[in-house]
């Protein structure tokens, strides 16, 4: 299969989703700087997926790749300062950091495709 647009990549549509769940999970948090921080990596993640794609050469975009694999670490480790923050209850940390992880692989499984 032959992916015309990035929208098509599944990581990027991964990403998105993550994206919004981040989003709605500290939409009424208080420590804006916080708030901001997680929503700027998540954010990340899905945006140089799409850069990277856009540049139109496998050399970009497996660099954008990597960057956006950075920026599922930083939301993984944002994800665990909420927790010890009590920004965010243990149980929907969990179903977070999870779903950066399957970002990450699948960000990894794209890169070794390349």
């Amino acid at each position: 299969m032959i992916i015309k647009k990035f929208e098509d990549v599944i990581a990027w549509q991964k990403a998105k989703k993550l994206t919004i769940d981040i989003y709605k999970n500290f939409e009424h948090c208080r420590d804006y700087n916080f708030k901001n921080q997680i929503q700027r990596a998540t954010v990340s993640i899905m945006n140089n997926i799409a850069e990277g794609f856009e540049r139109q050469t496998n050399k970009e975009l497996v660099n954008f790749l990597y960057i956006s694999k950075g920026s599922c670490g930083e939301t993984r480790s944002m994800i665990s300062l909420a927790v010890e923050l009590k920004y965010l209850p243990r149980e929907k940390a969990i179903i977070l950091y999870q779903s950066s992880v399957e970002v990450s692989k699948i960000i990894s499984g794209l890169i070794k495709t390349l």
